[in-house]
Protein backbone atom coordinates (compact mmCIF):
# COMPACT_ATOMS: atom_id res chain seq x y z
CA UNK A 1 0.00 0.00 0.00
CA UNK A 2 1.32 3.34 -0.88
CA UNK A 3 0.83 6.61 0.87
CA UNK A 4 -1.56 8.99 -0.63
CA UNK A 5 -0.39 12.56 -0.48
CA UNK A 6 -1.67 15.50 -2.32
CA UNK A 7 0.53 17.85 -4.22
CA UNK A 8 -0.72 20.63 -1.98
CA UNK A 9 0.78 19.27 1.22
CA UNK A 10 4.17 18.77 -0.41
CA UNK A 11 4.49 22.41 -1.39
CA UNK A 12 3.52 23.93 1.99
CA UNK A 13 6.29 25.48 3.98
CA UNK A 14 5.97 25.62 7.72
CA UNK A 15 6.66 29.02 9.16
CA UNK A 16 7.76 29.48 12.77
CA UNK A 17 5.28 31.04 15.17
CA UNK A 18 6.18 34.68 15.71
CA UNK A 19 4.42 35.02 19.06
CA UNK A 20 6.16 35.07 22.44
CA UNK A 21 4.75 32.83 25.11
CA UNK A 22 4.53 35.13 28.14
CA UNK A 23 2.95 32.62 30.52
CA UNK A 24 6.29 31.49 32.07
CA UNK A 25 7.35 35.12 32.40
CA UNK A 26 4.13 36.03 34.24
CA UNK A 27 4.51 33.00 36.52
CA UNK A 28 8.05 34.01 37.50
CA UNK A 29 7.03 37.63 38.09
CA UNK A 30 4.15 36.59 40.37
CA UNK A 31 6.45 34.36 42.41
CA UNK A 32 8.99 37.20 42.75
CA UNK A 33 6.22 39.60 43.76
CA UNK A 34 5.10 37.26 46.53
CA UNK A 35 8.69 36.79 47.73
CA UNK A 36 9.27 40.55 47.92
CA UNK A 37 5.95 41.14 49.66
CA UNK A 38 6.87 38.61 52.33
CA UNK A 39 10.49 39.72 52.85
CA UNK A 40 10.05 43.52 52.66
CA UNK A 41 8.69 43.92 56.22
CA UNK A 42 11.59 41.83 57.52
CA UNK A 43 14.19 44.22 56.09
CA UNK A 44 13.37 47.05 58.50
CA UNK A 45 15.61 47.37 61.54
CA UNK A 46 13.75 45.89 64.48
CA UNK A 47 15.32 47.72 67.44
CA UNK A 48 12.58 49.77 69.14
CA UNK A 49 13.66 53.41 69.36
CA UNK A 50 11.41 56.43 69.98
CA UNK A 51 12.69 58.77 67.25
CA UNK A 52 12.34 62.54 67.41
CA UNK A 53 10.12 64.12 64.76
CA UNK A 54 11.28 66.48 62.00
CA UNK A 55 9.89 68.21 58.92
CA UNK A 56 12.93 67.48 56.72
CA UNK A 57 12.44 65.48 53.54
CA UNK A 58 13.28 61.80 53.26
CA UNK A 59 16.61 60.61 51.88
CA UNK A 60 16.32 58.35 48.86
CA UNK A 61 19.17 56.06 47.85
CA UNK A 62 19.93 52.88 45.97
CA UNK A 63 21.78 50.89 48.62
CA UNK A 64 20.39 50.24 52.09
CA UNK A 65 22.37 52.06 54.78
CA UNK A 66 23.99 50.60 57.86
CA UNK A 67 21.94 51.59 60.92
CA UNK A 68 23.36 52.23 64.39
CA UNK A 69 20.66 52.56 67.05
CA UNK A 70 21.03 53.97 70.56
CA UNK A 71 18.30 53.02 73.01
CA UNK A 72 17.22 55.03 76.02
CA UNK A 73 18.91 52.46 78.28
CA UNK A 74 22.27 53.24 76.64
CA UNK A 75 22.51 50.01 74.63
CA UNK A 76 23.99 50.42 71.15
CA UNK A 77 22.93 48.23 68.23
CA UNK A 78 24.59 47.71 64.85
CA UNK A 79 21.61 46.82 62.66
CA UNK A 80 19.78 44.47 65.11
CA UNK A 81 22.80 43.13 67.00
CA UNK A 82 23.82 44.66 70.32
CA UNK A 83 27.43 45.83 70.29
CA UNK A 84 29.84 47.26 72.84
CA UNK A 85 30.74 50.94 72.28
CA UNK A 86 34.43 50.13 71.82
CA UNK A 87 33.64 47.56 69.10
CA UNK A 88 31.72 49.90 66.79
CA UNK A 89 34.68 51.33 64.85
CA UNK A 90 36.44 47.97 64.19
CA UNK A 91 33.15 46.47 62.94
CA UNK A 92 32.48 49.46 60.69
CA UNK A 93 36.00 49.27 59.24
CA UNK A 94 35.50 45.57 58.49
CA UNK A 95 32.15 46.29 56.81
CA UNK A 96 33.62 49.21 54.85
CA UNK A 97 36.29 46.91 53.38
CA UNK A 98 33.45 44.99 51.70
CA UNK A 99 31.44 48.10 50.73
CA UNK A 100 33.37 51.27 49.87
CA UNK A 101 30.20 53.42 49.57
CA UNK A 102 29.02 52.69 53.09
CA UNK A 103 26.30 55.01 54.41
CA UNK A 104 25.70 55.04 58.15
CA UNK A 105 22.48 56.20 59.78
CA UNK A 106 22.47 56.91 63.53
CA UNK A 107 19.11 56.47 65.26
CA UNK A 108 18.87 57.78 68.79
CA UNK A 109 15.98 57.48 71.20
CA UNK A 110 14.28 60.78 71.92
CA UNK A 111 15.31 60.60 75.60
CA UNK A 112 19.01 59.93 74.95
CA UNK A 113 21.15 63.01 75.56
CA UNK A 114 22.01 64.88 72.38
CA UNK A 115 25.67 64.96 73.41
CA UNK A 116 25.89 61.17 73.48
CA UNK A 117 24.57 60.88 69.93
CA UNK A 118 26.91 63.61 68.65
CA UNK A 119 29.85 61.98 70.46
CA UNK A 120 29.06 58.67 68.76
CA UNK A 121 28.78 60.38 65.36
CA UNK A 122 32.09 62.19 66.02
CA UNK A 123 33.87 58.92 66.79
CA UNK A 124 32.48 57.39 63.60
CA UNK A 125 33.51 60.39 61.49
CA UNK A 126 36.97 60.60 63.07
CA UNK A 127 37.51 56.97 62.01
CA UNK A 128 37.22 58.11 58.38
CA UNK A 129 33.54 57.56 57.63
CA UNK A 130 32.15 60.56 55.75
CA UNK A 131 28.58 59.47 55.01
CA UNK A 132 27.06 59.61 58.51
CA UNK A 133 23.55 60.98 59.11
CA UNK A 134 20.99 61.26 61.90
CA UNK A 135 17.60 59.62 61.49
CA UNK A 136 14.41 61.27 62.70
CA UNK A 137 10.76 60.33 62.37
CA UNK A 138 8.67 62.34 59.92
CA UNK A 139 5.49 63.87 61.33
CA UNK A 140 2.28 61.98 60.55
Amino acid sequence: MGMLTSSRSRGKKYRPVAEINVTPFVDVMLVLLIIFMVTAPLLAVGVPVDLPKTKASQISADEPPLVISVQNSGKIFLQEMEIAPDQIIPRLVAIQNANANLRIFVRGDRLVAYGEIIELMGRIQSAGFERVALVAQLPQ
